[in-house]
């Protein structure tokens, strides 16, 4: 598994609505902070946790699966085990028209997700974290004292 700096500059920069499956409410857990700062950072965050339902989150409603969430999602970035994949992918894969990323935290991978949503044409990013990601690439994490192997102009 390997992703060009690139594609997942071109991923994060094109991605405007992203369903969190598997959020918690808890603002401890990384589920739940990386949907925050994704969220402040201006992507679209429709949180997705049945045991949350109907909550609000980061200004939305909590959903109980991704058939509850608008149809404008382009990722969706899951937290899970990756047992608990696949059907996440499929039920995506149906709801979705506009569907670009799935995106599987750090710790999941799952080779037939990734396979069913590949041959659909959609790109898929395994065992990372779209806020490190983020960070590192668009420079965030050079102002911690970081190495990101990043070369820029900025300061």
């Amino acid at each position: 598994m390997s992703y060009s700096d690139d594609k997942l500059k071109e991923i994060l920069t094109r991605t405007k609505v992203v369903a969190v499956v598997g959020v918690s409410m808890n603002p401890v857990r990384p589920s739940y902070y990386v949907a925050r700062y994704l969220s402040l950072k201006g992507f679209k965050v429709i949180p997705v946790n049945p045991g949350h339902a109907g909550k609000r989150l980061f200004g939305q409603e909590v959903r109980a699966s991704l058939s509850e969430c608008p149809d404008t999602v382009d990722m969706v970035d899951i937290f899970r085990r990756p047992e608990h994949v696949p059907p996440i992918v499929e039920e995506a894969l149906e709801v979705f028209p506009k569907l670009r990323t799935v995106w599987m935290q750090i710790g999941v991978v799952n080779e037939e997700a990734a396979r069913m949503a590949e041959a659909r044409g959609v790109d898929v990013v395994m065992d990372r974290c779209p806020k490190i990601e983020y960070q590192r690439l668009f420079g965030e994490l050079r102002m911690g004292g970081f190495n990101t192997g990043i070369i820029s102009s900025k300061l």
